[in-house]
């Protein structure tokens, strides 16, 4: 079995990978029935020996387990609240690093600033969190796009995984905000870091916060809905048979998040029928280096809100993946063009089910015409806890081109009037002129969409064969 570190960077990251240890806490809980360390939970968590001051090998009892994860923050408030909640034990001061002053929602704060002054630091906790992996094989990194910890100093730590482990796999979660967000600056922010994660990441999984906002009121329909309630010891709601305790802001969209990346890494977890490691994603879905913005998409939703309604058939689930009400990020990916798509699913889902539905979802998807068998499947025996199946559904997509148009547009209203521009000047280390190459990138990389998504209808003659000479 490989290993994989969690690096989680400011208060957005910070809050989601606390939901995040907590669910894979309750996870593992539930399917170890036996106490024992196996290699499933060894691929998130250390078991130590706080007697022998060692860690314990697979197969052995659990004494006590510490997340495979570095806690990065310029603020204390989140790191505090998990220090002083029921996953304080989960991590040590080893994993931490905390100032007090904050970012100010200004990217090159983080970049430049912090990233310069904890450098040593940050490269220091990622070598010794790697030092106890016997086999890493992925860092995943979860930030903010909108504020200034997460999208500066997140995207310098990234650079940082580059630089130290090249050959280690980076997938990164974004959160991108809204286009009504209260930090009149994220435009800016969202911008600069994107530049970073086209260059440096291996894969991007885009979050909008707005279709979080959208999937938990869905949720909430349908605990309200007659013959359906919200079971208190749901998986999404914190507080409610969970580890943290007391619900929080955000704690519901955060856990949507978190069951995204747990679902994500159960093939690396469990045994299954058709297994898949973290570093077949992007050899496999990831065409063009910079192409790597995967949409994802979970079904069935009330998986993550344990609303007590009928299961959907096993059909339904497949169809519901490629539907808009189940995507993380807001987008039209049947109105634009398929590069690959990777299929994750969970449970008692058998080769032929899997068979079946890619055969009649096939016409309805526009892939591109070199690559209409660009399908990747994994097949996990474990299901979620309490359900039967899901399907987690990873399309690298060209509608991410109008995504991310609609970002190069709030950027250049701010840009163009040099509006708040000063804030970013004064910090020492960043010219000007990191405006104009991050949009530059911005602009660049949505050509590269615009281009492959004008040969959507392009009708492709069979191949001749080649003949054999006698």
């Amino acid at each position: 079995m490989t290993q994989s570190v969690v690096v989680q960077v400011g208060q957005c990251g910070n809050q989601i990978g606390c939901r995040f240890w907590d669910l894979a806490l309750r996870e593992h809980a539930y399917v170890n029935k036996k106490g024992r360390y196996d290699e499933a939970i060894g691929s998130f968590f250390r078991n130590v020996d706080s007697r022998q001051n060692c860690g314990v090998r697979v197969g052995e009892k659990i004494h006590q387990l510490k997340a495979r994860a570095v806690l990065v923050d310029m603020e204390e408030g989140v790191v505090n609240q998990i220090l002083q909640g029921p996953l304080r034990d989960v991590f040590d001061s080893t994993q931490l690093l905390t100032d007090v002053s904050g970012s100010g929602n200004n990217w090159a704060v983080g970049y430049m600033t912090y990233g310069s002054a904890y450098r040593e630091q940050i490269v220091e906790k990622l070598r010794k969190t790697a030092e106890h992996c016997d086999c890493l094989q992925c860092f995943f990194l979860i930030h903010s796009m909108g504020g200034g910890t997460g999208s500066g100093l997140g995207t310098r730590v990234l650079r940082l995984l580059e630089d130290e482990f090249p050959e280690v796999c980076r997938i990164v979660t974004s959160v991108y905000p809204s286009e009504e967000d209260d930090v009149v600056t994220s435009p800016y922010n969202s911008v600069l870091a994107m530049r970073e994660l086209s260059e440096h990441a291996d894969c991007v999984l885009p979050v909008e916060n707005q279709s979080l906002v959208n999937i938990v009121n869905r949720i909430s329909r349908y605990s309200g809905k007659a013959g359906s309630t919200m079971r208190m010891d749901s998986a999404v709601i914190s507080g409610h048979g969970g580890l943290s305790a007391g619900k929080k802001p955000f704690d519901t969209m955060n856990n949507i998040v978190a069951n995204l990346l747990l679902h994500m890494t159960s093939s690396a977890r469990f045994q299954g029928s058709l297994n898949m490691d973290l570093n077949e994603i992007p050899m496999n879905l990831v065409p063009f280096p910079r192409l790597h913005y995967l949409v994802p998409s979970l079904t069935p939703l009330y998986t993550l809100a344990d609303v007590s309604m009928p299961p959907r058939r096993l059909d339904q689930m497949f169809s519901d993946a490629f539907s808009k009400e189940q995507q993380l990020i807001e987008a039209e990916p049947r109105h634009s063009l398929y590069l690959a798509c990777a299929l994750l699913l969970r449970g008692n889902v058998g080769v032929s089910d899997l068979q079946r539905n890619i055969q009649r979802l096939r016409p309805t998807l526009p892939f591109i015409w070199w690559n209409r068998e660009g399908w990747k499947a994994s097949l996990c025996s474990v299901p979620p806890v309490g359900h039967s199946h899901s399907l987690l559904a990873l399309a690298n997509n060209t509608c991410l081109k109008a995504t991310f148009s609609r970002l190069h547009e709030r950027f250049m209203k701010l840009y163009r009037k040099k509006a708040h521009l000063h804030h970013y000047l004064h910090v020492e280390g960043l010219e000007q002129s990191a405006f104009s190459e991050a949009v530059s990138s911005l602009s660049s990389l949505i050509a590269e969409y615009q281009q492959l998504d004008i040969t959507k209808d392009r009708i492709v003659p069979n191949a001749p064969r080649l003949g054999i000479a006698t």
